[in-house]
């Protein structure tokens, strides 16, 4: 009976008011185990890996954590108010089918995220079971979507496990860094150039607005008289506390470490803990902290290929099945990108991380602006899954300033693929997602506005008692 209770039957569908629970701490525990992991300290091992020094890359990163972590904590408030996964909201801005166009980005974004995630923990769990790193991807693969089949309750208490081991580790593994490490060495080796700080700040602003498309699927299920106030703040505590404190670590060890730490991330960090019980024990606690993030990309993923199907299909329930065959297809794909690209990942990551920047800071600008400002957290739930309804099939003003959004950052994004030509005047600046949040916001309000004073008024607020009823998908899905 309790491993029934524990699987999740909703999937797209709005949280009724009596199978709300929990608190908003809960997102403290959840985000802070989620950042509390490897591929973090990866991200911030990368700003002093292309040439910043430790003072002005650990203070770049701060800045692009409190920034992103600020506009992904906005969209984590949304989840109380409406109970719903946080794609569906897109329907508002984009239509009920037009929202499949960030949906289909969102889909290869988690694909990627749980490509790289289990790259590092396939070494961890190849280390740990003396299977060797491809049989430990295929062994994590196989571990995250179980768990992520059962769904909302089991990934919280994942989150409260890890946010509470990993931050034991970390504590060691500080303690054991900073042995080795010359801290006023480093410190004296300051020197601020803005293109260097300004990658940091990319750099951790993409890690936090990369869960901006699926944070709300982890805050949805709290009671509606959950304060956004809490709802906000505690996860931008989790997520930003996390991020930065692994963040840090990372470009500590990237500065002491050298190409030892580059040539093989995991195996460095648990050599740097000892050897014997206590490696073992490092080698589970990336495997765990792992476990956390890739098991939120695969159940996010999961969700945004539903919202996109039920967009066209119109199909707002799914059952168990179905459920398992989404997380299935989202397991196989990520794996076959990791074991594809295991050999290159340091350098594929950092290109993924900057790129991925370009395709959401446009949507999370639109998806704020008509939250906040024009709709006033006030939607038609019902509307949200009728195409002919008051958001239509497809909202092309939305999708024409989403596309200019995309295209305002070109001529400022810097990768080892492309490199705009006002990336040379400014230094090698990267302002691309700066331009990304202010263009489309500013575009969006003005015609939003136009939208919203021609529109009827909206008959219903985020309250679930008003929404039509929810037809059930069929046992195929």
């Amino acid at each position: 009976m309790v491993a029934q209770a524990m699987v999740e039957r909703r999937s797209i569908d709005v949280i009724p008011d009596e199978e709300r629970h929990g608190t908003a701490f809960s997102q403290f525990t959840l985000w802070l185990g989620a950042n509390l992991q490897i591929t973090t300290v990866v991200t911030g091992a990368l700003a002093v890996v292309f040439g910043g020094d430790v003072v002005w890359s650990v203070a770049g990163l701060l800045a692009g954590n409190l920034l992103g972590g600020a506009v992904m904590a906005l969209h984590s408030a949304q989840g109380p108010r409406l109970g719903l996964p946080q794609m569906i909201s897109s329907r508002a801005q984009f239509g009920v089918r037009g929202a499949v166009v960030p949906l289909v980005l969102v889909v290869v974004m988690y694909i990627g995220f749980f490509a790289s995630g289990s790259v590092l923990a396939g070494q961890a769990v190849g280390k740990l079971t003396h299977l060797g790193p491809v049989p430990g991807i295929v062994v994590f693969a196989l571990v995250t979507g179980a768990m992520a089949t059962v769904g909302y309750r089991v990934i919280h208490a994942l989150g409260r496990v890890a946010s509470v081991v990993c931050a034991l580790a970390f504590v060691y593994l500080g303690a054991r860094l900073l042995e080795r490490a010359d801290l006023a060495h480093l410190a004296h080796q300051h020197h601020f150039t803005l293109p260097m700080f300004l990658l940091a700040m990319s750099l951790s602003a993409s890690w936090q607005l990369a869960f901006g498309p699926y944070v709300a699927d982890y805050s949805r299920y709290l009671p509606r008289t959950t304060s956004a106030r809490a709802t906000f703040g505690w996860t931008l505590a989790g997520s930003v506390l996390g991020a930065q404190w692994s963040m840090s670590f990372g470009v500590l060890v990237a500065a002491t470490a050298g190409t030892a730490f580059v040539d093989d991330q995991v195996g460095y960090v648990v050599g740097l803990g000892g050897t014997g019980l206590v490696a073992s024990f490092l080698y589970f606690v990336i495997a765990l902290g792992k476990l956390t993030v890739n098991v939120l990309n695969t159940y996010g993923g999961f969700m945004s290929l539903v919202t996109s199907v039920s967009g066209f299909r119109g199909q707002r329930v799914l059952s168990q099945r179905g459920r398992t065959a989404y997380i299935l297809g989202i397991m196989v794909a990520g794996t076959a990108v990791a074991l594809a690209g295991r050999t290159s990942f340091l350098d594929s990551f950092a290109d993924f991380l900057l790129f991925l920047l370009t395709f959401f800071t446009p949507w999370s600008a639109i998806n704020l602006v008509d939250y906040y400002l024009l709709s006033k957290e006030r939607y038609d739930l019902p509307a949200l899954s009728d195409p002919h309804g008051r958001y239509g099939g497809w909202r092309w003003d939305a999708l024409l300033v989403y596309g200019v959004g995309l295209a305002a950052q070109f001529p400022f994004l810097s990768t080892s693929f492309y490199t705009g030509p006002l990336v040379a005047p400014l230094g090698g600046a990267d302002i691309s997602w700066l331009v990304g949040l202010v263009v489309p916001a500013v575009l969006f309000a003005v015609l939003g506005s136009r939208r919203t004073r021609t529109a009827p008024p909206s008959p219903t607020t985020a309250d679930p008692s008003r929404t039509a009823p929810e037809p059930v998908i069929d046992q195929a899905g």
